[in-house]
């Protein structure tokens, strides 16, 4: 056991000492010591409850042989961090959760580890670390938030947004929003809408990385027992050595791609499965989204898709095994890849039948022909951007319009909610990348924005900036080479005319090439916005572009 270099032998006395101090037993130290990461904190809906999660977790490792050793990591809400200066941080603190893991496991030589997760960036913090460590790892989330109801509808996170602009057009009062406020999010989980959180908890299944249930709802009983068999579960895979990176392969993340474009993810997944990729050197071309997106049709609307369900319908109509048994009889899934089960994902998802046809459609009765994510390139997008294409209203799918631009997120949100933004234009938002922002923070509240003063099917937005899987409309992003290194982003001016096309995946700034030049030679870098040697500051200095995942420099 690896353990054992810390509890056996002459020279470890002090170090049983310091086990026997907290109230362990010699026998405890005999077996197979595994660390339980709990994100648990008060911070977030899906993160209150963890404790309950990482418990019966625990209960699962006694009862199979184990010795449970339980520590935290940080996680934010990407929620609270919106729209303000704290959204700077969210995607840095991937590397930070990853960081202080390897640091933790490492450091006390466990043998084996379970993740207790939910939300944005800590989910892929946690497969980060998993594959960088490689020991026998397994992960389960808290599962996602119940539906709301107000006035007798169900509504939500995505709801909630639309409503905002509501009020800002005078359409509804306070009040009436906040009374919404308290029902649209009616407990513990990952909020109600295929965010961030609920997409990369749902590719961890595609992937192999959780026992299949990732729908399971948070307050749920099921909830709690699954997190009891995934104890269990990482003693079998330790005394089995299946090991991370037997799961996590080529062909699986080819997997979680083909279940990402099927349920129209979160753009933000593009930049984790790369990054995750590129953690667990994995030969790896971002422009497997594009490429599979033409053969992987859109089956499954979630909000804030126009006309979307909720998660916990997904749940009830059969939940990503289900899903993933239609596309593996259509050849679109490698059905030989290992799982946390022991087992493949064939063998998983054998027999797992769709139960409403009308949340996972059948192959042949897709919503679109093409998966719900695209990339596009161009002379705007040299190295590539990403769009929600399963978020993006018909109509909108191809635009022209001239550019309304701004240096940051604030100012672009004043002009939406104060007129100044009319149909047909293009707000660009830059200086938002990874290095310049620096954090690549989320442009929520801009594109909530759009669609609350009733411009979505009218108004685009392009950023150097990401989107919350909460995002709507025509929004474009991972614009690279992003704002801060120079790249054509920079260089657009007010009333430039920008063409969209997002089933062809080409954007278009429609000036030419010497007047770019031009612009490109009398464009000087910015001046950095945080305080030298701060966590940001250095953050910016090692990350790299959006369309790497925004990984530090190796």
């Amino acid at each position: 056991m690896r353990s054992h270099i810390t509890t056996k032998g002459l020279e470890r006395a002090t170090h049983r000492a310091l086990y026997y101090s907290m109230g362990f037993l010699p026998e405890d130290l005999e077996k197979p010591l595994v660390a339980i990461v709990n994100t648990q904190n008060e911070t977030m809906p899906g993160h209150i409850h963890l404790d309950s999660i990482a418990k019966a977790v625990r209960e699962g490792v006694i009862a199979a042989g184990g010795t449970p050793i339980e520590f935290p990591t940080i996680g934010i809400c990407d929620g609270i961090a919106q729209g303000n200066y704290g959204m700077h941080y969210p995607l840095a603190s991937r590397e930070l959760i990853c960081d202080s893991i390897e640091c933790m496991i490492n450091a006390h030589q466990y043998d084996a580890v379970v993740f207790v997760t939910n939300c944005d960036k800590i989910t892929p913090g946690l497969l980060m670390a998993a594959v960088r460590l490689n020991i026998p790892a397994i992960m389960v989330s808290g599962g996602p938030m119940a539906t709301g109801c107000f006035q007798g509808q169900e509504i939500g996170y995505s709801d909630l947004m639309a409503a905002q602009g509501d009020v800002a057009r005078g359409l509804k009062n306070m009040d009436d929003l906040g009374q919404m406020e308290r029902e649209a999010l009616p407990g513990c989980g990952a909020c109600n809408l295929l965010g961030t959180a609920n997409s990369m908890n749902f590719l961890s299944e595609a992937l192999g990385m959780v026992l299949p249930g990732s729908t399971t709802p948070a307050a749920s009983g099921r909830r709690i027992a699954l997190a009891k068999e995934t104890g269990i579960k990482i003693m079998e895979l330790y005394k089995k050595n299946i090991l991370p990176l037997d799961i996590i392969t080529k062909d699986a993340i080819e997997n979680a791609i083909v279940v990402d474009l099927s349920i129209g993810g979160s753009t933000n997944t593009v930049l984790h499965l790369t990054a995750l990729a590129a953690e667990a050197d994995i030969d790896f071309d971002i422009n497997s989204f594009a490429e599979m997106a033409k053969k992987v049709p859109h089956l499954v609307k979630m909000k804030p898709a126009p006309g979307g369900n909720y998660p916990v319908d997904v749940h009830y109509a059969g939940g990503i095994s289900a899903l993933m048994n239609q596309l593996v009889d259509c050849n679109l899934i490698h059905k030989n890849t290992m799982t946390v089960t022991g087992r493949t994902v064939g063998e998983n998802v054998t027999g797992v039948k769709v139960l409403n046809g009308e949340v996972i459609r059948n192959i042949n009765n897709p919503y679109s022909k093409t998966g719900g994510i695209q990339l596009l390139y161009g002379n705007l997008a040299p190295e590539g951007s990403v769009c929600k294409s399963a978020a993006v209203k018909p109509e909108m799918l191809k635009h022209r319009g001239p550019a309304k631009v701004f240096n940051q997120e604030e100012p672009a949100v004043a002009a939406i909610y104060g007129g100044k933004i009319k149909p047909g234009d293009v707000v660009v938002v830059r200086y938002e990348g990874p290095k310049g922002g620096p954090g690549m923070r989320e442009m929520l509240t801009p594109t909530a924005a759009i669609v609350g003063m009733g411009l979505d099917s009218q108004v685009a937005l392009i950023t150097d900036g990401r989107f919350s899987g909460g995002t709507s409309g025509a929004a474009i992003g991972h614009v690279s080479p992003e704002a801060a290194d120079g790249g054509p982003i920079a260089l657009i001016q007010d009333d430039d005319m920008i063409s969209i096309d997002i089933p062809e995946g080409i954007v278009t700034l429609e000036i030419s090439k010497d007047e770019l030049a031009k612009r490109k030679a009398s464009w000087t870098p910015p001046v950095s916005k945080v305080k030298p040697g701060s966590y940001l500051d250095r953050y910016s200095k090692q990350v790299m572009s959006a369309m790497t995942g925004a990984i530090f420099k190796k």
